[in-house]
């Protein structure tokens, strides 16, 4: 039924890796004011902080920092000095930690020192090596607007004297200042020895490739070395930044099938590539040798297909939301449980978002079926979300599609400027009619609707909501989906057990509404009754959030895309799965009963 589903051991990301350059060339004798480029590191609590969304200031300070290292606190007094002195005059002041050590240490070691000053952990050390960090305790000085580094060296009166011609608006006229310290380490590695053919080309085509190829959704492939050869100043602008691949998670946070992260190895061996001029070795092309199926859906032809009428689109104005009530007759009038799904968009650049409910023969289908809790026992369908992969159940896990009911599909439009119209699909696959799971997934979502929600302050960077969801039996957490708007800046996932102790279970760090992933756990959680699942999520209204409609705007809970929307869906299964054997029960007689008196 699912030709190559049980092939693919991975979920691959849907734009590429399109790979990581932070020029590791340019490292210990790196000169002041070198341009290094943007990038983009997470803190020692799993913040998301770009360089390029600082550049209203004038600058970013760093002091370097290692675990217990006397340098550093020995510089750390005069650097909380220059911090009062000058954070109100458009200067940032941030750690780095050059040598990608362990967060939990680095967050103690934080606490210890009793600085409010957030540590930029260095994971692959390329970030480091391109500014050309030596020593720890010494400083840098980094402008975030020219991407070029003003000034590095002693973090005494040398890093004072800096800041002061910054802060004024001047050169800095000692830009490069020999300083004290433990000397900082870096891989030991002959970058010209990575290879394109067994180093390289795999791991594009592990990350990039499904996305990146002839007939992708990305807007260029990367199917032979001369394509990433060509595309290397943007393959290194979109890793140093976090772009790409899309959707990343915190990779220090739970373990996940699809976490969108290159292993940091990986991510060094392309940067090296890239450094060493992109070069082409070995007798075979492994990009260009990859067959892809014959076949736009991801797991070979659907065995059915929903066909959804074509809508036409304006050019302009705001859409009300659609709603199209479509029948379902299945192959040889049988019922089907259902393995996976695929929403096929019809054109993605007008295709807001759909929501769907299925409604069973005899089923009157109503307006509520969007918003109540799916039931586990009915098949599920996947709505469209902007960047989501084709949903996929657990093994042994679904709900049955029976013939005759009728999928309600709410339809959201956005214009664009030009006339279009939508003509989308949804590909469903389903179990050998032999193997029937007996395992269902359910789902509950910690959503802030209007009678609860907080506009969002005028120009406010970082504006928190909280919401939670009980899970009231022993149940397995399985896999996380966030949904916010243009606005949205981070969400959390966090487990309070009855105990009364807390576990950070997912931190989606730099949210970004064209890339709605649903996250799934590598192995299942297990978490006891009574356990609440708080969900954080933050909003960015500042004039630095690039895709702000308006930053003046306090901003209410809405439909369209210049309001906000606050869902943390939480998708797990009951340990005692017993009720749903019970529950098909009620629901078949209640569906008979419907029947018979039509």
């Amino acid at each position: 039924m699912i030709s190559w589903l049980q092939k693919k051991s991975k979920t691959t990301a849907g734009l590429t890796l399109s790979a990581l350059a932070l020029a590791v060339a340019a490292s210990a004798s790196q000169a002041a004011d070198e341009r290094v480029g943007d990038f983009a590191l997470l803190d020692q609590e799993g913040y998301f902080h770009h360089m390029a969304w600082y550049d209203n200031n004038k600058a970013v300070a760093f002091l370097v920092q290692g675990n217990g290292a006397q340098e550093t606190r020995q510089a750390l007094a005069n650097f909380e000095q220059l911090k009062a002195q000058y954070e109100s005059q458009g200067i940032v002041f941030m750690m780095i930690n050059p040598l990608g050590q362990d967060r939990a240490e680095v967050a103690a070691d934080v606490a210890a020192m009793g600085t409010s000053i957030p540590v930029l952990i260095d994971d692959v050390q390329t970030v480091s090596e391109s500014i050309g960090i030596e020593h720890i305790g010494e400083a840098v000085v980094y402008d975030p607007k020219s991407f070029r580094v003003m000034y590095r060296g002693d973090a005494g009166q040398p890093l004072a004297d800096a800041l002061a011609q910054v802060a004024a608006g001047q050169a800095v006229s000692n830009a490069l200042v020999a300083a004290q310290g433990t000397a900082v380490s870096y891989p030991e590695r002959d970058i010209t020895s990575v290879s394109y053919e067994k180093d390289v080309a795999p791991i594009i085509a592990e990350n990039c490739a499904s996305c990146h190829r002839e007939g992708g959704i990305a807007p260029f492939a990367l199917n032979s070395h001369a394509m990433v050869q060509g595309w290397s100043p943007m393959i290194r602008e979109v890793m140093m930044t976090k772009r790409m691949p899309p959707g990343q998670l915190d990779p220090h946070v739970g373990d996940f099938r699809n976490s969108y992260v290159v292993p940091f190895e990986d991510q060094r061996k392309v940067l090296d590539w890239i450094a060493a001029g992109s070069k082409k070795d070995g007798a075979t092309d492994p990009l260009a040798m990859i067959e892809w199926p014959p076949t736009e859906w991801a797991f070979g032809e659907p065995d059915y297909i929903i066909e959804i009428p074509e809508q036409a689109v304006p050019a302009t104005g705001v859409l009300d939301y659609r709603y199209e009530f479509i029948p379902i007759s299945l192959p040889e009038g049988k019922d089907y449980y259902v393995r996976a799904s695929q929403y096929m968009p019809g054109d993605r650049t007008v295709l807001h978002h759909t929501l769907n409910a299925m409604f069973g023969p005899g089923e009157r289908p109503s307006g509520r079926g969007f918003v109540a809790p799916a039931n586990p026992n009915v098949a599920h369908v996947t709505p469209y979300i902007p960047g989501a992969a084709p949903s996929v159940e657990e093994p042994n896990t679904g709900g049955l599609l029976k013939n005759g009911s009728t999928i309600a599909i709410q339809l959201h439009y956005t214009t664009t400027g030009r006339e279009a119209k939508d003509a989308s699909r949804i590909g469903l696959w389903f179990y050998p009619e032999d193997q029937i799971p007996t395992e269902r997934r359910t789902g509950e979502c910690a959503c802030i609707f209007t009678p609860t929600w907080t506009n969002i302050p005028p120009y406010d960077p970082n504006f928190e909501q909280t919401a939670e969801i009980t899970i009231p039996d022993d149940a397995y957490v399985l896999s996380f989906l966030p949904h916010m708007h243009f606005r949205g800046k981070y969400m959390r996932f966090e487990a309070h057990y009855p105990d009364g102790s807390t576990e950070l279970l997912a931190n989606v760090a730099n949210y970004n509404y064209n890339w709605q992933m649903e996250y799934q756990l590598a192995e299942q959680k297990l978490v006891p009754a009574g356990t609440r699942i708080v969900v954080t999520g933050a909003f960015d209204n500042s004039s630095q959030n690039k895709a702000n409609p308006d930053p003046a705007r306090e901003v209410p809970w809405g439909d369209q895309s210049w309001d906000e929307m606050f869902f943390g869906q939480v998708y797990y299964k009951f340990v005692d799965q017993s009720r749903y054997a019970a529950e098909a029960t009620v629901q078949e007689a209640d569906a008979n009963l419907v029947s018979a008196a039509q």
